[in-house]
């Protein structure tokens, strides 16, 4: 089977980024920063063959992966609910100032990396690491899979991106992390014989003030 690329790209800014206020499953939009990312983002990508597009169905990731595609003739975004950001239960919307007030165990545990811990329950139910990560990397496995011999473009969150990291390196699931996951970031994989390895992380040149002013 023919070797797939993937550009893994995290979503732009969103208010809640700006504040470290935790989003998971919460639909929040771009700011107006994180839209300048994305046209940014989008240009950069412009020069590059991109066979397939698929994003996170949150609309954060949506926005950045419609700018992409309005770069490209007949290029559709396709989304798909198994590269959503992992879901926090009762701590999203919160601040992690505010979480480690009010859930101090809970929180003591997720900032330990107890890969099996889940956090209280809110609007919607929370996932463990664990379960988040076979979720995430399964589902970047399954576009792999269905697109041999292309170039796909999958644009997500921190911690898919995350996971797509720890996979590719082999590195533990409950080591701390000490890589950087920036908005609007490109990250370049291939999948090859059922595996993921990493060949670029932290792409963010084209993020930068000079590059961005060219941007109308």
């Amino acid at each position: 089977m023919k070797n797939s690329t993937i550009l893994l790209i995290r979503h732009g800014e969103t208010a809640w980024n700006a504040v470290r206020r935790l989003q998971g499953h919460t639909d929040i939009p771009l700011n107006d920063e994180g839209a300048r990312q994305a046209a940014a983002l989008a240009q950069a990508l412009a020069a590059e063959q991109v066979d397939v597009l698929v994003s996170s169905d949150l609309q954060r990731a949506m926005q950045t992966a419609r700018a992409v595609a309005d770069q490209y003739d007949g290029l559709r975004v396709q989304t798909d609910e198994q590269l959503r950001e992992r879901c926090y239960g009762v701590f999203e919307g919160m601040l992690y100032a505010e979480i480690e007030r009010r859930y101090p165990a809970e929180y003591a545990l997720w900032q330990a990396r107890d890969i099996d811990a889940v956090m209280p329950a809110g609007e919607r139910e929370a996932e463990s690491f664990r379960q988040f990560y076979q979720r995430a990397t399964g589902g970047i496995a399954d576009w792999a899979r269905r697109h041999p011999g292309r170039t796909i473009a999958i644009v997500a969150h921190g911690g898919v991106l995350e996971c797509a990291y720890r996979e590719a390196v082999g590195m533990s699931l409950d080591s701390p992390r000490d890589f950087q996951v920036k908005n609007a970031s490109i990250n370049r994989f291939t999948w090859a014989d059922g595996k993921l390895a990493l060949t670029s992380w932290g792409e963010v040149d084209h993020l930068s003030l000079a590059a961005m002013d060219d941007i109308v």
